[in-house]
């Protein structure tokens, strides 16, 4: 069974087991405008709760993609490649952006509920 978990950077992570997968909310796709471009830098490497793993960019901005726990990115997703767009119409399905191997799930407690995170996207 998975459960999902969101960061106040609004990212989300979806985690089965030791595996989780991250994208960003909905809520951040609409501040951010038509997405044009994705690109996860750190596929295969090791990174901390906080790093920047990529980039999104839109028409209107460009935006640091952060690993919302410590862990080894596994993959990217491959559709983005060729339809960025797809984080605009399915932030939380199809327009996930990277899959990571969890090295600390303690790192999930940290992290907010479904309820927790749409009062504090509310409160912004």
């Amino acid at each position: 069974m998975s459960t999902t978990y969101y960061s106040e950077e609004h990212e989300w992570i979806t985690v089965d087991g030791d595996i989780g997968t991250v994208g960003i909310t909905d809520y951040a796709q609409e501040q951010l405008g038509d997405v044009v471009f994705v690109d996860i830098s750190k596929v295969g490497e090791d990174v901390a709760k906080g790093d920047d793993v990529g980039v999104v960019e839109s028409v209107k901005a460009a935006s640091d993609i952060y690993s919302p726990v410590s862990g080894t990115i596994t993959e990217a997703n491959p559709a983005l490649d060729d339809a960025p767009e797809t984080v605009n119409a399915e932030a939380q399905g199809g327009g996930w952006m990277f899959k990571i191997t969890l090295s600390d799930t303690g790192e999930l407690d940290g992290l907010m509920d479904a309820d927790g995170y749409k009062t504090f996207a509310e409160s912004l």
